[in-house]
């Protein structure tokens, strides 16, 4: 398959937007869908591929939207349907495609069909939710736990049982071995493809099935990998997850999810593992071409940043893969922003984040940006009195929750809330943010957003940094290097990750050093000396 041949996809650079945060355009202080669509030339302008919507379903907001409440409407804090459609004309329009949040392991307790569920045992949707009867000391049926804290089950005194909840108490988990959950499921999925969304990101897309024998997880012993990317402070770090999720029925589900995709054309998965063994999952999950297209986990969402550790995780994804396809991820809504995550009080917050994104798009797979990871903008700083996040409060101070992340786009750095909102925003904005506001970097050919519009355009030039292969990966104690390669060329790449100088050798060839992308460094005697924070391009002929 050549270059002009592979889907849009692969390879491709996807802007995530979190709807309640990107822009107001009804001055609520809180973003919405109009806002969204306003803002899209500025996405477009950055050089991306795709944008991906965090949830903007009707919902009780319990955890912002990732608890549905109707899996076929807009909920008016963003707007409505028309509002939607308008967006995703406008989108295709600009040249962007349009992936959405598809939240489908759990509903909120609001949603009709869990209200229905929760009356009785005899009533048509009584098995529709995952319900256990006690044990015969009244006691929840198993061991698992919630990854918001505590208890996985939750009492309701008319059924006299529990159902099972890995999220919120308000968040009940569907019972995906029912198939009429799943044709109704899959009947929501076929409804945006309808209105001509281009794809979907699948929240946690392993925790659709569990163990039909709710058998008690094992502890997590001193030798197991722990890559769920929970906080510490968590006790769900503290088991090992065998039943309660990645069951093996998980894999007939997206099977049948993806007979429905391949009846629209150009249409793309990417799903969220969150696993014990994340990397074996996301190969079996995307391999063979009849599942998912693209899956990502939390190896570079959490704060190991060492380069043996980054060529750790390169290494093991491209010896598990095979066929499957990566999509990576240095930040989202859901971890703290990658500049304060991986930085240090001596690196350059810009520098840094300028490398960060030469190394996650010169990765084999694709890519996703968080929305103002283009302008660095640094973890948010939010006092306990205005923290909204239901993760982040029982577990405050030591973990302080996902809203430092989640706070309003700064746009015009001169006026009110950054120009995000006329109104007192939902979460408030940092001063270091307005600062960094779209206004101000727009204006100076050396910041953050110029380099990221300079760069994800030059990046296009270049196939085999686009879908080519990964090879000679090596690394030290400073920096990365390997080499991304297509019938037709191979490119390396080397970064220095570090605020002091390195020279690093080379593979074997005929390395010429290539131009345009904004980086600076030398290549001589069969190595490359990189300054602090740089990243070097250089290619060799395969004809």
């Amino acid at each position: 398959m050549n270059q002009q041949q592979l889907p849009w996809w692969r390879g491709a650079v996807i802007y995530q937007i979190y709807p309640r945060s990107f822009y107001d355009a009804n001055q609520d202080g809180i973003g919405d869908l109009p806002g969204i669509t306003q803002q899209l030339p500025y996405v477009a302008a950055l050089g991306v591929d795709a944008i991906w919507l965090s949830p903007f379903f009707k919902s009780p907001m319990k955890d912002f939207g990732y608890d549905v409440s109707d899996y076929c409407d807009v909920d008016p804090l963003f707007g409505s349907l028309d509002n939607f459609k308008q967006l995703v004309m406008t989108a295709h329009d600009l040249g962007l495609k349009v992936m959405i949040d598809q939240v489908l392991s759990h509903t909120s307790d609001e949603h009709a069909w869990f209200e229905e569920s929760r009356v009785n045992r005899d009533n048509p949707k009584a098995d529709w939710y995952v319900w256990a009867d006690p044990k015969p000391d009244g006691t929840p049926p198993n061991n698992w736990l919630s990854i918001f804290g505590g208890c996985a089950w939750q009492w309701e005194s008319r059924r006299q049982q529990y159902y099972l909840h890995n999220f919120l108490v308000s968040q009940p988990d569907l019972n995906f071995h029912n198939p009429d959950v799943v044709t109704h499921l899959l009947d929501t999925v076929k409804f945006w493809l309808d209105l001509g969304v281009d794809g979907f990101r699948l929240d946690t897309v392993n925790f659709y099935t569990h163990d039909r024998q709710l058998r008690d997880n094992p502890p997590l012993s001193s030798g197991d990998s722990k890559s769920l990317g929970v906080p510490g402070a968590n006790p769900y770090s503290m088991q090992k997850h065998k039943y309660d999720i990645s069951q093996p029925e998980n894999i007939g589900f997206l099977e049948q999810l993806r007979v429905l995709l391949d009846q629209y054309e150009d249409i793309t998965t990417v799903g969220e593992i969150g696993d014990d063994d994340p990397l074996a999952l996301m190969a079996q999950y995307t391999s063979g071409n009849d599942k998912l297209h693209m899956a990502y986990t939390f190896d570079l969402l959490n704060v190991h940043r060492s380069p043996a550790y980054l060529a750790s995780v390169i290494e093991n994804i491209e010896s598990a893969i095979g066929d499957g396809w990566a999509c990576w991820a240095l930040s989202n809504h859901d971890v703290v922003r990658c500049v304060s995550r991986w930085g240090s009080e001596e690196s350059d917050p810009c520098a840094y984040g300028k490398v960060l994104l030469a190394l996650l798009t010169s990765l084999r797979g694709s890519v996703c940006l968080y929305q103002g990871e283009e302008l660095g903008l640094p973890e948010a700083d939010i006092p306990f009195d205005k923290i909204q996040d239901p993760y982040g409060i029982p577990f405050w101070p030591e973990y302080k929750g996902r809203d430092g992340c989640r706070t309003p786009m700064p746009w015009i750095a001169s006026e009110q809330n950054a120009g995000f909102s006329q109104a007192e925003p939902w979460l408030p904005v940092d001063r270091r943010h307005s600062a960094l506001a779209v206004n101000t970097q727009e204006s100076d050919t050396n910041s953050m957003l110029a380099h990221y519009r300079g760069y994800l355009r030059w990046r296009k030039q270049f196939p085999a940094l686009v879908s080519g292969d990964l090879t000679d990966l090596a690394s030290t104690l400073q920096g990365l290097r390997f080499v991304r390669s297509d019938a037709n060329q191979r490119v390396l790449v080397v970064f220095n990750l570090t605020d002091s100088s390195m020279t690093m050798s080379l593979p074997a060839g005929n390395w010429q050093a290539l131009e345009g992308h904004g980086f600076t460094f030398e290549i001589e005697n069969g190595s490359v000396t990189l300054p602090p924070y740089q990243a070097a391009f250089a290619t060799e002929s395969n004809g």
